[in-house]
């Protein structure tokens, strides 16, 4: 009798681009996935994929078996998601990617209520500033702060918050190098900043009135990790660009000031992109919500 699980692998596999990322979706070991085609297709008396160290590839046979496997797979999904849809209680796994910041700031402080309130939900959080693809890894929701939401593609985007990064410095090394009175007079003052392509960086800067200014500068230092750039803000280094939710707390403490008011860099989008699919399972819709009624622009501050 056909196995319908080695459907489901083979359309894994097919999509993901391997056998590596298709086991760690399934958590699946590789080995036994190679193991398990190589038995579908010994059955079934046909090859269906290429294999090469570099590449997989579908043969005619393995394209169409592909189209039926791919197939099974979402009629199964469904199945299993309707069921979910008439439990009262969320449950199972959602395995979301935040970046590194935002997760230290505002989405970790605020995950143990929801766990504490839904006992069957079980998060597996990647915290990354990398690119992610929701497909090849296995993502049920992405969180991200960008410019601009165009660039999602195919998945569903759910705005959560505006947020505003901020031009700001020590008052010490405003004191040393001297307070810009205007946008023409910021090149005096030290930098520091996420990166700088042949050791030079710009900031895209705008007043209230759309005014816009760009900053072109040559950081002391550069880190690609924003609470690292804070500290070396904190310690006088250099004035930086870093996000409000992540300084509040340091400029109404007076460790941290505005630069020169007025002027910063256009305000940024928290989002969560997510398939449609899997935005109706009712745990992912109820963490979707979730985001929704608690992660704000301010944030929860930085740790001191």
């Amino acid at each position: 009798m056909q196995d319908f699980n080695d459907m489901v692998y083979f359309a894994e596999v097919v999509d993901r681009g391997g056998f590596a990322a298709a086991g760690r979706a399934l958590g699946i070991p590789k080995s036994k996935l190679s193991r398990r085609l190589g038995e579908l297709e010994q059955r079934l008396g046909v090859r269906l994929l290429q294999r090469t160290t570099r590449k997989l590839s579908l043969t005619e046979a393995g394209e169409l078996y592909h189209r039926h496997a791919v197939a099974i797979r979402e009629e199964a999904e469904a199945a299993e998601q309707a069921v979910a849809l008439v439990q009262n209680e969320p449950r199972g796994t959602i395995r979301v990617s935040c970046p590194v910041t935002l997760a230290q700031t505002t989405v970790g402080p605020i995950l143990p209520p929801f766990l504490k309130d839904h006992p069957h939900v079980r998060i597996d959080m990647v915290v990354t500033n990398r690119v992610i693809d929701l497909v090849q890894e296995g993502i049920d929701v992405a969180l991200r702060v960008r410019a601009s939401v165009d660039d999602s593609g195919s998945l569903v985007v759910k705005r959560l918050a505006l947020t505003r990064s901020l031009l700001v410095a020590s008052p010490q090394q405003l004191a040393r190098e001297g307070r810009p009175h205007s946008a023409d007079e910021l090149h005096k003052l030290s930098t520091v900043a996420m990166s700088a392509a042949d050791g030079r960086a710009s900031w895209q800067l705008q007043d209230p009135h759309g005014r816009e200014f760009t900053l072109q500068h040559k950081p002391c230092l550069t880190a690609d990790d924003l609470l690292t750039l804070r500290y070396f803000v904190l310690e006088g280094n250099g004035m930086s660009v870093l996000p409000d939710y992540m300084v509040h707390r340091d400029m109404r403490e007076g460790r941290l000031q505005e630069v020169l008011p007025g002027w910063a860099p256009a305000p940024a989008v928290i989002h969560a992109v997510f398939p449609s699919r899997r935005g109706l399972v009712p745990a992912i819709r109820r963490f979707l919500d979730y985001l929704g009624e608690n992660v704000t622009g301010e944030g929860i501050g930085c740790p001191t």
